[in-house]
């Protein structure tokens, strides 16, 4: 049986409602769950005390978060889109990031809306687009190493990119489904490669609440083009990063603040292949618990 809520007495002011809200999350569980709630709290009432929020501006702002959840389904996630483009997924992944660098590994980037759960397992060499994909052919060596750039053999690396007209494929009805998407294992030294196309920019989804927001704020849509990775190795944290192409216009410019420097990378000419392209790329994994997020798609 749990013991009687204490009275929150009679709030009169900011400041002691503030105090009865705070009170009322008291005994919140887990801790931590307690510890971000009252942040929260406090910071929401500072912020419509400091901005003279009104009634009718909040029932705006709901409406806003509703218009959110109603947006998100099978081809996209408007939440994280909202959380990417105000800047608050690449805050909560910068601290994690300067660890990892720290320890001397790979830097993290943000995940985004458009990993999906169960990508296709696929051979070394083989192809992640279908035939018909346009677009410069790009092939890519990776290996997954430790901090002591020691091999990881069996690794699962997760890929996807959005194809060379700007859409990942579960927004174009024109692509196959999982095109462009892919599941790895590494080998022995810790190695796989394969084929796919060079990624373009593209804008993300505005057809939605976030899209009116960034028309408010009178801010482009578009994320340099890049390519998304997802290392999986037991032992070792979860790598989820990109690695950006240097040529992209809107380098240094991305709409989720996400194109680190270390990311960055210029695609070199193949040196057996004329027209195509070759990205070799290291990733090396820190140690520690192997906690698999959940993909935003199914």
């Amino acid at each position: 049986m749990t013991s009687p809520e204490p009275p929150l007495g009679n709030p009169s002011d900011p400041a002691s409602l503030l105090a009865a809200v705070r009170a009322a999350n008291a005994r919140t569980q887990p801790e931590r769950l307690r510890e971000v709630i009252d942040s929260l709290v406090r910071h929401l009432f500072a912020c419509a005390q400091e901005t003279g929020l009104t009634y009718e501006e909040l029932e705006v702002a709901l409406q806003f978060l509703n218009a959110v959840g109603k947006a998100t389904g099978p081809q996209k996630n408007e939440a994280i889109l909202l959380a990417d483009v105000l800047g608050l997924s690449t805050l909560v992944q910068v601290a994690d990031a300067r660890r990892i660098v720290a320890a001397g590994g790979t830097e993290s980037a943000l995940i985004g809306p458009f990993w999906r759960a169960n990508q296709p397992q696929r051979a070394h060499g083989e192809s992640i687009c279908t035939p018909d994909t346009e677009g410069p052919r790009l092939e890519v060596r990776l290996r997954v190493t430790d901090l002591q750039r020691q091999p990881i053999a069996g690794a699962r690396v997760d890929v996807w990119q959005a194809s060379p007209v700007g859409f990942y494929e579960n927004q174009d009805p024109d692509q196959a489904d999982m095109n462009l998407r892919g599941t790895f294992t590494s080998d022995g030294d810790g190695r796989l490669h394969f084929m796919t196309v060079r990624p373009a920019g593209y804008p993300i989804p505005v057809d939605g609440p976030v899209g009116r927001l960034l028309e408010a704020q009178g801010r482009h849509a578009m994320r340099p083009a890049h390519l998304h990775f997802m290392l999986i190795a037991e032992g070792f944290r979860v790598l989820s990063t990109q690695i950006f192409d240097h040529a992209d216009p809107h380098m240094g410019q991305d709409v989720v603040f996400g194109d680190v420097g270390s990311l960055v990378r210029q695609l070199q000419p193949h040196p057996q292949r004329q027209g195509e392209f070759l990205l070799d790329v290291e990733f090396m994994l820190e140690p520690g618990q192997t906690r698999i997020p959940h993909p935003p798609l199914d």
